[in-house]
């Protein structure tokens, strides 16, 4: 029977995406492991690989469709031993409209239901000694799914082949049994709700600024990307579920940017180390040095993270992503800068791995290029603190009681204030200040 090709959901927070491409053309031959699509997800563009074997039969969503829910079908899919005809009264999501098809499917349903002694398998379906079992991919995905041995399922398909209708039977078959001896229970009443934008009152983008009385007409509303949509509903939710408070420091750059200098003229050629790279280490070994700092919340208890997985916030096109420098305590300077030429420029293409930007334990946030003198931001669950950059500039400061000029830097610490307090919190920028006020504590 047909097989349908749903939208993965690609990462945890995916709930829709865009089908940027089709890799495979309708009749083409597919084989597991082939691309069959590129997918734009809430955080990069990645490729789906085919899972099942069989000719593709028919497109459902065309290329550069958005919107497109996780789960939906999005391509059909048939076996080695199936023609067009399979798809008569075919309808997505599995059902067909005809009599004849409804009777093939109940067929193995009822057999199974009430079983009757069945007479020796023939060896076109059943393994004897080495001979292998006949099953299509998805058959044997979903017997392995449900703990089902193919062993002792009887095929349907040409030859004896065991088909998904077959799995289904023998689940269906479980079913009934279970049933048959289990209370029914209500089913649960969902109740229903209105759709709505993210952090938007109900109603929609339009009437809400129509009520607020801004004249129709009078602007453009341009829709919200994948990007956008996600960002916005994970900030919204820690800026109402955590419980933040900033800590805000100064910190004198002269003998980093200094460190940095000399560093450059040392490097091999191609590596070039920045004041960031810099900071990414620096707030790796404060987490070090504070590792009660290095933490998340759960509703069973505080994580203590045993790396320092630092993410820092960079801005693409159309939103914001945090790709993760991993275990950043242990690297030095010239790998953490390296590290992240390769990922801003991934991140910029949306060639990201969901592994290289979901998690991390840290975050860092750099505004100082921008000319941003001081800022705080919004926690980026799980993390328990996320640390703001402001720009260096020469300052006046007093040092053993004459006023000098120095090259400042205002940082400010959001934290999570069910796992970090305020001492926490400060013995942590403290150490973080001592690497960045004395950068050859950093090579130590």
């Amino acid at each position: 029977m047909p097989i349908e090709i749903l939208m993965p959901a690609l990462s945890p927070t995916m709930e829709e995406g865009t089908l940027s491409k089709w890799m495979i053309k309708e009749g083409e031959t597919v084989s597991s492991g082939d691309v069959l699509a590129e997918i734009e997800t809430d955080k990069a563009t990645m490729e789906v690989e085919a899972v099942e074997e069989g000719i593709l039969a028919k497109i459902l969503v065309p290329e550069g469709s958005e919107g497109v829910k996780v789960n939906a079908p999005i391509a059909i899919l048939l076996e080695e031993d199936e023609d067009a005809s399979a798809l008569d009264g075919y309808v997505p999501g599995g059902a067909t409209n005809t009599a004849p098809s409804t009777q093939a499917e109940a067929e193995p349903v009822a057999a199974a239901a009430n079983p009757q002694p069945k007479e020796p398998t023939t060896p076109a379906a059943k393994s004897s000694g080495s001979e292998r079992i006949k099953a299509s991919p998805l058959a044997k995905r979903k017997a392995a799914n449900a703990g089902l041995d193919l062993a002792q399922i009887s095929g349907s398909g040409t030859n004896g082949r065991i088909v998904k209708a077959d799995i289904e039977a023998a689940l269906s078959a479980g079913a009934s049994k279970a049933a048959s001896t289990t209370p029914q229970s209500a089913a649960p009443v969902t109740p229903s709700v209105e759709t709505r934008d993210v952090g938007m009152p109900l109603g929609g983008g339009a009437d809400y600024l129509t009520r607020m009385g801004v004249e129709p007409g009078s602007y453009d509303l341009l829709p919200m990307n994948n990007i956008q949509r996600v960002v916005a509903k994970r900030l919204l939710d820690s800026h109402i579920n955590v419980p933040d408070f900033p800590l805000v420091i100064d910190c004198e750059l002269d003998a980093l940017l200094a460190m940095r200098k000399e560093l450059n003229a040392q490097v091999p050629e191609g590596i070039k180390i920045s004041v960031n790279d810099m900071l990414i280490r620096a707030s790796a070994l404060a987490l070090k040095h504070v590792p009660e700092a290095n933490a998340s919340y759960t509703p069973d208890g505080i994580a203590i993270h045993k790396n320092a997985d630092v993410a820092v916030a960079v801005a693409i096109e159309g939103g914001l992503i945090t790709p993760i420098v991993r275990q950043a305590q242990n690297k030095g300077l010239s790998t953490i800068s390296s590290e992240m030429d390769d990922l801003i420029i991934r991140a910029k293409e949306r060639k990201l791995k969901p592994q290289e930007y979901q998690g991390g334990t840290f975050s860092i946030s750099n505004l100082g290029m921008m000319g941003i003198r001081e800022f705080g931001s919004i926690i980026n669950e799980p993390h328990g603190m996320i640390l703001s950059v402001g720009a260096g500039a020469p300052r006046p400061v007093v040092k053993e009681g004459a006023l000098a000029v120095a090259t400042v830097m205002t940082v400010t610490l959001t934290c999570d204030h069910r796992v970090v307090d305020g001492a926490l919190g400060a013995k942590w920028l403290q150490h973080f200040k001592r690497y960045v006020e004395h950068p050859v504590t950093m090579m130590l």
